[in-house]
């Protein structure tokens, strides 16, 4: 009976291996598990090319990734970190597009595409700054957070100082104008909300800062009387006067001049 239990003992014992060798067996090693292994980088390259020539932009990304990972010294790397910026803004990925521009910036400044790549960097933000119902106008944009909006502004900025001659500039530039306008009104949107509480000092600021770093602004115009206003409300007249008179010069049909009279907007300042 002992011996039988002991043969039994073993029998179980050797079924149990035999059986988690057999559930070794079919498990996948990690290279089984990965679809590019044994992809050869030029391979690799004109997969991930092919995917973006048909617009599959995921799939196209997933290929790049890998090229970069395998391959980051490759031939074909440089090429592909500029391909992945592209394929990550196409399907709106625009955080990983400007993370992606910013180390290809980073890692080949002097490469004949760099301009592209701030470029792309710029688009990224801007679009990540744009509102659904911007297109519909039924919000007012300026009022929101800005924060990808100067982004873009000073990612389009670096990009024609750094690059005049690229074929990206005139379109960078254009959106400079648009962009300085946004920011512009936006700073002086939060000079009004100042104003409104009889803050006068912080909407001087407001609207200094918009003179100083927007000077082709139209919204000069409205800074310069947010200033007067904001120095009326803080008794400095002087210098309520001289800021008016530079209004006056360069905005005589301001809606805010009546005459030789300067009427606040809020009522707050003193005439």
């Amino acid at each position: 009976m002992r011996a039988f239990s002991a043969a039994n003992r073993f029998g179980v014992l050797a079924l149990s291996l035999a059986l988690l060798a057999g559930c070794a067996s079919n498990k996948s090693t990690p290279e089984e598990d990965d679809e590019f292994a044994g992809v050869q980088e030029r391979e690799l390259y004109e997969l991930a090319r092919t995917a973006l020539d048909s617009d599959r932009f995921p799939i196209a990304i997933e290929r790049l990734e890998a090229l970069d990972t395998r391959y980051p010294f490759g031939p074909h790397a440089e090429q592909a970190q500029l391909e992945l910026i592209y394929a990550y803004y196409e399907n709106n990925n625009w955080e990983e597009a400007r993370a992606a521009a910013s180390r290809f910036i980073r890692l080949h400044p002097d490469h004949p595409q760099a301009d592209y790549a701030y470029y792309l960097r710029g688009l990224s933000a801007w679009q990540a700054g744009r509102f659904s119902l911007e297109r519909l106008r039924l919000i007012d944009i300026s009022k929101r957070d800005l924060g990808a909006s100067r982004d873009a502004y000073n990612d389009f900025r670096e990009l024609i100082q750094r690059f005049p001659q690229s074929e990206h500039a005139p379109d960078a530039q254009q959106r400079i104008v648009y962009l300085r306008e946004l920011l512009a009104r936006h700073e002086l949107h939060v000079a009004d909300y100042y104003l409104r509480r009889g803050a006068f000092l912080a909407a001087v600021e407001r609207g200094r800062w918009v003179i100083e770093n927007y000077p082709e602004s139209n919204a000069t115009r409205d800074a310069l009387a947010t200033m007067v206003e904001g120095y009326q409300g803080l008794g400095m007249n002087d210098r309520a006067n001289e800021v008016l008179v530079v209004l006056r010069e360069n905005a005589p049909d301001h809606e805010q001049l009546r005459g030789s009279r300067f009427v606040p907007k809020h009522g707050n300042a003193k005439n």
